[in-house]
């Protein structure tokens, strides 16, 4: 009779898979994706913005993208995002002199979180939505579709309005598939 040793122990227990699927409410409200930090890390930006102000901002944040495990294998095979792809954007302050840390910042507290979802059944033309978790883990509302995060998607977006040009592990692949935007293509600013 094999004795199972904790170690033997954790093969034999099966697999937890972090929830993919974006689940709304009732009232068509999605719900909090509370696994997200188990998917796969896509990009870590810093200080971004999409406006032209030169202005310094009043504080520092980072940046988080992940995207749901199996989106990601789509499109490392396909070079395209399927129906169901959700992208996170987790802010973060970022933060000075945290322990022995002299120099630079590190992230600290979540500052905002941003879901992107590629759901025909919830989007009219292209398929995707914004929600944005301004009051934490409460359900959110759909950003109505006039909100410039979409036309600025359209306008800018590398592949199916996602922002791949900002992801290095994944541009090569948009590349290769010649998946690329006739939009983010014609865009005048310098390409890796």
């Amino acid at each position: 009779m094999l004795r199972a040793t904790p170690l033997l122990a954790l093969f034999l227990l099966p697999a937890l898979k972090p929830v993919e699927t974006p689940t709304y409410t009732p009232d068509a409200k999605l719900n909090y994706p509370t696994d997200y930090r188990q998917w796969v890390f896509l990009t870590s930006g810093f200080d971004m913005s999409y406006a032209a102000s030169q202005l310094p901002p009043d504080h520092s944040m980072f940046d988080n993208v992940f995207v749901n495990p199996s989106a990601y294998q789509a499109f490392v095979q396909t070079g395209t995002w399927p129906q169901g792809t959700t992208f996170v954007l987790e802010s973060r302050m970022a933060t000075q002199g945290v322990s022995i840390n002299k120099r630079g910042r590190t992230q600290s507290e979540v500052m905002g979180l941003e879901v992107h979802i590629k759901d025909a059944t919830k989007a009219p033309g292209d398929g995707w939505s914004f929600y944005s978790f301004d009051d934490g883990p409460q359900p959110a509302q759909r950003i109505p579709q006039t909100a410039s995060c979409y036309t600025c998607h359209q306008q800018h977006a590398a592949v199916d309005t996602t922002f791949v040009q900002f992801y290095p592990t994944l541009l090569p692949t948009a590349q290769a598939k010649k998946t690329l935007s006739k939009a983010y293509l014609a865009h005048p600013d310098p390409k890796p």
